[in-house]
């Protein structure tokens, strides 16, 4: 367990407030992991040959640095909560930023959907109803949690679950995105939940240990 793990995301708010400069270093180098999921949510497939996930969090981190005292909460929901509206926004100037790229090459290209409008004409269906895509899924645990795990997955069990559960494609769309056939993809991705769930107890029980 990390030293800023221990400290708690509300502490480390409340005295980089009040201007300890490494529990602002921590703070911020806690959420990155967390930023980087997210941020990939929101970059579609296409834009990906075009824009980054990293330097939308890159974009968003300086900005939450810059405007760090106009943060108002103390936990971390609301910690959390502040930065994926900075990261949207930010997500949303980029997709208006290549809108008209996308138009001219919408023949060849996958199309994309606006963060600010994820149920515009022509978007894929939902896996599921009601809330937006991180909502539902990091719901199954604590938010930093389940982020932090999936950076222990390999690289296609993470891009099965960005695309199924984050971006909430239905699994023939996922299969066109990853290449592969709609059985493959359903497999692999029931593997990958397993593999993070296991993640997630292997944690809590070394955490219930210490």
């Amino acid at each position: 367990m990390t030293g800023a793990e221990k400290t708690g995301v509300s502490e480390l708010i409340e005295r980089a407030r009040c201007g300890d400069a490494e529990c602002r270093n921590r703070l911020f180098a806690l959420c990155r992991s967390y930023l980087g999921f997210v941020a990939r949510s929101h970059v579609e497939t296409w834009l990906r040959t075009k824009v980054d996930a990293s330097d939308l969090v890159q974009q968003t981190m300086l900005e939450a640095h810059r405007d760090f005292d106009k943060f108002q909460g103390v936990s971390e929901k609301e910690w959390l909560a502040w930065l994926r509206k900075i990261l949207v926004h930010n997500a949303a100037d980029f997709v208006r930023q290549y809108r008209g790229t996308a138009k001219r090459q919408a023949r060849c290209e996958v199309r994309f959907r606006d963060p600010a409008d994820s149920l515009s004409p022509g978007a894929p269906e939902p896996a599921a109803p009601g809330q937006t895509p991180s909502q539902e899924f990091l719901q199954l645990d604590n938010e930093l949690r389940v982020t932090a795990a999936l950076t222990e997955l390999p690289e296609d069990y993470q891009e099965v679950i960005v695309l199924r559960n984050l971006q909430r494609l239905a699994f023939g769309e996922v299969a066109q995105r990853m290449g592969r056939s709609r059985p493959a993809v359903q497999m692999l991705w029931m593997r990958a939940i397993k593999k993070l769930q296991q993640v997630l107890g292997d944690e809590g029980r070394m955490k219930d240990e210490g």
